[in-house]
């Protein structure tokens, strides 16, 4: 899906083709966003912006993931776009964009906050499987590349379970903020044949070789993506670890 097999994972309000293109040589993917397509969510964003949460809320989002990937194109990275979105029609249109641009098309069923999971969209996602996976038929109705933004540690959400079920609606990934509960990624390994990228605190070589043990197939970097330090330090972690692999 990408190489090097470490992706630069989306941050509310910080990750556009700057930041990208700051973490571009260590880096094989950087899902930039996240983007609020739809009216219930950018209701909801622009009431986070109101407590202090930094948000992406351009005018009119569909053109701005538009402009960002043309921006991408003259970065040697690979692009995502993280969005969140109650409606289907918000995310076939930005899937298309992806689709034409090589894109990743990434649905946010990750955000926690408040007004995100009342607006339908978010974390409560997970506990409505089937509204997702219609998300994710919709995504991937249009030829585009699709991951899913999953967190662990969901009271009644099951993971494995999950898994196999967005895979058998269409989706290529499943992106895992694991959370305190790093042994999921294996759980998810075994459940499904996705492209499993593991997130959450990965900052350094011990936390890249526990997640690959796990069975992941790449590491994603959150908060930690603007330092190049750690960057660097995964990058190699990471390059290690698949050059050692047995065939």
């Amino acid at each position: 899906m990408f190489e090097p097999r470490v992706a630069l994972a989306s941050l509310s309000g910080r990750s556009d083709v700057d930041w990208a293109e700051g973490g571009a040589p260590f880096a094989g993917c950087a899902f930039l966003g996240g983007i609020a397509l739809d009216d219930a969510t950018r209701r909801a964003a622009r009431a986070m912006v109101k407590r202090d949460r930094t948000e992406f809320l351009p005018p009119n989002p569909h053109n701005f993931v538009y402009q960002q990937l043309r921006a991408m194109e003259e970065i040697p990275i690979r692009a995502g776009v993280n969005v969140r979105s109650a409606a289907l029609a918000p995310i076939e249109d930005a899937a298309d964009l992806c689709r034409d641009h090589g894109a990743i098309l990434e649905i946010n069923a990750h955000c926690r906050q408040e007004e995100m999971c009342d607006a339908g969209a978010g974390e409560t996602l997970l506990c409505d499987p089937e509204k997702l996976c219609r998300q994710v038929e919709a995504a991937t109705a249009t030829g585009a590349a699709v991951s899913v933004k999953v967190r662990a540690e969901v009271d009644g959400v099951d993971l494995a379970a999950l898994a196999p079920r967005l895979e058998r609606a269409g989706a290529d990934a499943i992106h895992v903020d694991a959370m305190d509960s790093e042994a999921v990624i294996a759980d998810v390994v075994d459940a499904s044949g996705l492209f499993v990228i593991a997130n959450n605190e990965v900052r350094d070589a011990e936390s890249v070789r526990e997640y690959l043990e796990y069975g992941a197939d790449a590491v994603s970097v959150g908060r930690s993506s603007d330092d190049p330090e750690v960057l660097a330090a995964v990058r190699h972690a990471t390059h290690d670890w698949f050059r050692e692999a047995p065939l």
